[in-house]
């Protein structure tokens, strides 16, 4: 099985990429192929909204790399999308690609029945990531995806996803920051637990 990563932040290698791979490590050791996709390294123009989508699976901009990266996810069983909040929604980068791959999906839900899954990243702790998270697995659902969080039956703490914040504690009138999301053990723990809900989807499903 392949599970590829979408990082939709604007900072490679950052909080919400360690929080991508985490996911991908996961599943690496449970017997999987990954691969992590940086928006920032990919030329993706805006959709033009020319429409000609709707008569064809095919986008119209043919000079960018929309299509490398359909390819890929064609190819994958699992996807998943990760986004930093800057401002209670998807990164520019996320959502350009959001956008740009309509064709994917208006004549025919080219990724139906492949499992997906979100993660996000926030400086505050409730800064927008729950609405964020929500924006995500709509979109996969929309394109047919079979959507796995981190929830596990027997787990002693359940998260709403894997959502992560710099926030650490509140003392004395300050805000004490994490200097990464490697300090934010609960967010790591949710997305390892994705990473196994993935591995454990495609497997009954059959897609590996």
């Amino acid at each position: 099985m392949k599970v590829v990563a979408i990082n939709g932040s604007h900072r490679k290698g950052k909080n919400t990429a360690k929080m991508l791979q985490t996911v991908l490590a996961e599943v690496e050791a449970l017997g999987g192929e990954t691969e992590l996709l940086e928006l920032s390294d990919y030329n993706i123009k805006y959709c033009l909204s020319c429409n000609k989508c709707l008569r064809q699976p095919k986008c119209s901009i043919e000079d960018d790399d929309i299509g490398v990266i359909g390819d890929k996810l064609l190819k994958a069983q699992g996807i998943v999308l990760g986004s930093p909040v800057y401002w209670h929604n998807v990164t520019t980068l996320m959502k350009n690609l959001m956008d740009r791959l309509r064709w994917m999906h208006l004549t025919q839900n080219m990724l139906a029945g492949k499992v997906g899954a979100a993660v996000t990243h926030a400086g505050l702790r409730n800064g927008g990531q729950e609405m964020c998270l929500h924006i995500m697995e709509q979109y996969l659902k929309a394109q047919g995806l079979i959507v796995v969080d981190d929830r596990k039956q027997d787990a002693g703490i359940l998260t709403a996803g894997a959502a992560g914040t710099m926030i650490r504690d509140y003392q004395e009138g300050r805000v004490a920051f994490r200097k990464s999301v490697e300090e934010d053990e609960l967010a790591l723990a949710a997305c390892r637990q994705i990473g196994r809900n993935m591995v454990e989807m495609i497997k009954k499903l059959g897609l590996q």
